[in-house]
């Protein structure tokens, strides 16, 4: 039995833009694995914590928009700072900067196992953010430099439907962390697996970088991002409470909008903008990152209620949630590597029109379900056409982004497709946070009007709104007037949701259209460099 030694790679075997290291050939799968567990560290928090919110939402009574920002921290500071986490990759090492990301992402996860309130919980997911911003990009640069361009395809639609599988045991592993010991539980997932990558990538991924001597980071771009889409989101967020009337909601969107604007000058200025507007000069380029936003938006919107739906109303318990999107993921793990040569055989624009459209089948199926019926006949389809939907796009639409752009924009354009899609999140949960909210308090008033309660009672129900199908009934009143209390909001959550899933139907759409417009067919390798200039 022979001995395999680790041993580290040669620093001076570095990659630069003009090619690939020996020493990254050699370790091609090494780096795959690092970077597949390091961006998964940051899509398993996206899945697991959506799992474990009932149980926050229980334990620290925190209303629905607390816990849209237990998620919103950390996406607001995730697409915020993803575009200069890619951006530094290229400049100090893609390496270096991906290790530091897996350590600050798992302090921040001891952090939020550990927060005593919701508020130091929202504060440690912001920190979870700035390391996922690191992460995320870093990984696909790493990729792009180890692998060559004939490789790079199916090496991405591996990294895709890898990631897509750890994601998927962290929703199970997460639901059964919150049903048999906590839901602090489910942030220490995160530690291990930073602990690993760490390991790995200095064992055996090369560095890599791109010369940029005398060009300053664009920290002002990124404050100035992080402010704007915040003043966004906290208007969006507030405005389903408060209403679009209020003072600090109209504030809040003014100098959020202010600071966007100012962002985009800035970035037209910049001698090394975080954000290159020239990219976007690429149709290719372009229009994925139009997709994404769509795309995203609908997902990330439509997924946030999904859990809450399955645990506070259909009754399920955290594990069988976390389960409950496992064919969703095995399909995004058995197809996206298959997905990922669409784009060599067939070009960008049919894989990127018809799995959106795949997916606008999904929501459709999501947006008929109602209350008790079998797991098998409602979600199970509707889970099976959205991640076959899903998984016909992604890997695709990554390559396409990756393949736009000149080696040296590597992680620049990473980080601006992955910012995108984060924006797109927080989009998605802030705008249809909104349908979901001011559907479910018309439902709720006309059912409430059906029944006889007392002011006193009235007042109770009133205060549980904001908590959504989370709502505590109160406990003077009867059996049967309980039950129809319990009914009315479960009814009510469950036409918001309808709405909600209808709304993702429309915007699925929208990205098939937009690939449809914008990507082009299957393209020469001039065409494609043409392109990329």
């Amino acid at each position: 039995m022979s001995t395999v030694l680790l041993q580290p790679c040669d620093e001076r075997a570095i990659t630069t833009a003009t090619g690939v290291s020996p020493c990254a050939r050699k370790s091609e799968s090494w780096i795959l694995a690092a970077t597949i567990l390091g961006s998964s560290m940051v899509f398993i928090d996206g899945t697991a914590v959506n799992v474990a919110l009932p149980a926050l939402q229980r334990s620290l009574k925190a209303t629905v928009s607390d816990v849209q920002w237990v998620v919103e921290s950390y996406a607001l500071f995730l697409a915020a700072l993803m575009l200069v986490g890619g951006s530094i990759g290229d400049r100090f090492g893609r390496r270096r900067i991906f290790c530091i990301g897996a350590a600050i992402f798992a302090l921040a996860s001891i952090w939020c196992g550990v927060s005593p309130g919701v508020e130091q919980l929202i504060a440690a997911r912001a920190v979870q953010g700035i390391g996922g911003a690191l992460l995320v990009p870093g990984s696909l640069a790493m990729i792009r430099s180890a692998f060559a361009e004939e490789k790079r395809g199916k090496a991405i639609g591996t990294w895709s439907g890898f990631s897509a599988i750890t994601a998927a045991i962290g929703p199970v592993f997460g639901g059964w962390l919150v049903e048999h010991v906590s839901w602090r539980a489910v942030f220490f997932i995160n530690v291990p697996l930073a602990i690993v990558v760490i390991l790995i990538s200095y064992w055996r991924a090369p560095e890599s970088r791109v010369d940029q001597s005398g060009k300053q980071e664009d920290w002002l771009g990124a404050m100035l991002a992080t402010a704007g889409l915040g003043g966004i989101i906290y208007g969006l967020i507030e405005s389903s409470n408060a209403g679009f009337g209020q003072f600090k909601v109209v504030g809040a969107l003014l100098m959020g909008s202010l600071a966007l604007g100012w962002f985009f000058v800035v970035e037209t200025r910049s001698d090394n903008p975080m954000l290159p507007l020239a990219l976007f000069k690429s149709r290719n380029f372009a229009g994925a990152n139009l997709l994404t936003l769509f795309l995203y938006t609908a997902l990330s919107g439509a997924l946030f209620f999904v859990p809450l739906n399955l645990i506070q109303v259909q009754g399920y318990s955290a594990t069988a949630a976390g389960a409950a999107f496992l064919p969703f993921v095995l399909l995004m793990f058995a197809l996206s590597r298959w997905s990922g040569g669409l784009i060599t055989r067939h070009g960008a624009k049919l894989p990127l029109v018809v799995g959106p459209a795949i997916a606008a089948a999904g929501y459709a199926l999501f947006a008929v379900l109602s209350v008790g019926q079998s797991y098998w006949t409602t979600f199970f389809p509707a889970v099976v056409v959205l991640g076959l939907g899903m998984a016909t796009s992604v890997a695709p639409l990554t390559t396409t982004v990756m393949n736009a752009v000149p080696e040296e924009r590597a992680g620049v354009a990473s980080g601006i497709n992955n910012a995108v899609s984060r924006i797109a999140g927080l989009l998605g949960i802030a705008c249809l946070g909104i349908v979901m909210i001011q559907a479910f308090n018309s439902r709720l008033d006309e059912r409430l009007a059906q029944l006889s309660l007392t002011s006193e009672q009235r007042r109770f129900v009133d205060e549980q709104r904001s908590r959504l199908a989370g709502a505590e009934l109160p406990s003077e009143v009867d059996e049967a007037t309980r039950s129809n209390l319990r009914l009315a909001v479960h009814d009510s959550f469950v036409h918001g949701f309808k709405l909600v899933m209808t709304t993702a139907i429309v915007l699925a759409l929208a990205s098939a259209l937009s690939a449809f417009m914008m990507l082009a067919g299957r393209i020469s390798p001039a065409q494609e460099a043409n392109e990329k200039k």
